[in-house]
């Protein structure tokens, strides 16, 4: 019996449910690995159970913990409606300012579902009261909040990291925000002036602009910015753990009153917290009964080291359009990296690792990805929410073949 064979069946099968089902992957994963390793593999309990990301856990529990206490007590909130109100009724200036609050804030830590959980309502309210398509809205807050996804300190950018160290990639957190950062800016801003931003531009300011209302910041708010802002620079110059930084920090605002723990720990992402560590559990499997190898063989075959980058791409993209990108795609395909390279002919290890993670992310505003839901169910009332479906629906299928030729371009020379 290959064990190593029904390891990857195994995950192929867990692959296809997150496509086509409402179950946690990460529990169907835990089981598979259990019932696989224990009583098809010989392996202890123990065995498998080490194949846990604790650290990973740890830090991704502490981070949302902190910034799910600045989005509970109003501190996003309210920072993201003094920023729009710079606009000054100017239609044109709206939505791009959208992508640099969305890019911002999901860069700060929320990560890119929670930046558009936040965004979403308030963008898609002001793009039906100042006549903005909502496609375009959408295009900008969806890219804007995936731009930022793969910061150092946000969720995703969290377990980027930590499985890229596994595989030899260690300290490349920085380029890999950059290069993701950069490719969603490029599609943003390219779909902006295609679907009419450039006429936006062009009108100019609203003879009656819309009024934001903006609350000042409250000591609460002064004093959750600080604490994330001393978090940032701690992690940056004193070389702190993040997670366990987070942890003190999180503390910290509690005992201060400027935060309530309850709300906020209810408020935190555990399903994709589940998610993610159980799919690592059974790619730990995988790699414990050399079904890491057969799968690694699987995608060589239908690449060269000419087409991996692009087919690599093409095959991430349309995946994670209808499969969680952090959760499920990463962790299944960045540990393969370092055998493909090796059985394509070599190469650098960071462009094919960065072609994963931006095809990944570009195909996320699609209306079957999280942040694309939470546009087309931010539309105001009167709108036509079945367009703006088919409309994001297109733009996020057509992501994997403009993604494999954005990651040719930018990693194809490296190998």
């Amino acid at each position: 019996m290959n064990i190593g064979a029904i390891s990857v069946a195994a995950l192929a099968l867990a692959v296809l449910a997150s496509c086509v089902s409402r179950l946690n992957v990460g529990l169907l994963a835990i089981a598979f690995s259990w019932i696989i390793g224990v009583y098809l593999g010989g392996m202890s309990v123990k065995e498998v159970a080490a194949g846990f990301p604790v650290e990973l856990f740890l830090t991704l529990a502490g981070v949302t913990l902190l910034f799910s206490q600045a989005q509970v007590n109003g501190t996003l909130d309210r920072v993201a409606h003094q920023a729009v109100r710079l606009c000054r009724g100017r239609t044109g200036v709206v939505p791009i300012m959208f992508f640099f609050i969305a890019a911002v804030l999901a860069s700060m830590g929320p990560g890119n579902i929670a930046t558009a959980g936040l965004l979403a309502p308030m963008a898609m309210s002001a793009a039906g009261r100042m006549r903005i398509s909502p496609f375009l809205m959408a295009i900008m807050v969806g890219n804007g909040a995936n731009s930022g996804s793969l910061s150092p300190i946000a969720p995703t950018g969290l377990i980027v990291s930590s499985l890229m160290a596994r595989i030899g990639l260690g300290g490349m957190e920085i380029r890999t925000w950059l290069y993701n950062l950069f490719a969603h800016a490029l599609v943003a801003f390219a779909g902006y002036l295609l679907f009419g931003g450039w006429k936006l531009l062009a009108h100019g300011k609203q003879a009656n602009p819309v009024q934001v209302q903006a609350e000042p910041l409250e000591r609460r708010h002064w004093m959750s910015l600080a604490v994330i802002a001393a978090l940032v620079l701690g992690v940056i110059f004193l070389k702190l753990h993040i997670g366990m930084a987070a942890f003190a920090a999180a503390v910290l605002l509690s005992l201060l009153r400027a935060a309530d723990d309850s709300p906020a720990i209810r408020a935190m992402p555990w399903a994709t917290i589940l998610m993610v560590c159980g799919v690592t559990v059974l790619i730990s499997l995988m790699e414990k009964t050399n079904g890491l190898e057969l799968f690694t063989d699987l995608l060589a075959k239908v690449s060269t080291k000419a087409t991996v980058i692009p087919a690599l791409a093409a095959i991430t993209g349309l995946i994670s359009a209808y499969s969680s990108t952090s959760g499920v795609v990463l962790p299944a395909f960045l540990p393969t990296v370092p055998g493909l390279l090796e059985r394509v002919g070599g190469g650098d290890l960071m462009a094919l690792a960065s072609t994963m993670n931006v095809a990944g992310h570009l195909v996320d505003v699609s209306p079957l990805s999280t942040i694309g839901a939470l546009c087309v169910a931010s539309i105001p009332a009167g709108e036509d929410s079945r367009k703006l479906f088919n409309q994001l629906l297109a733009w996020g299928l057509s992501m994997t073949l403009v993604g494999a030729a954005i990651c040719w371009v930018l990693f194809g020379r490296n190998l």
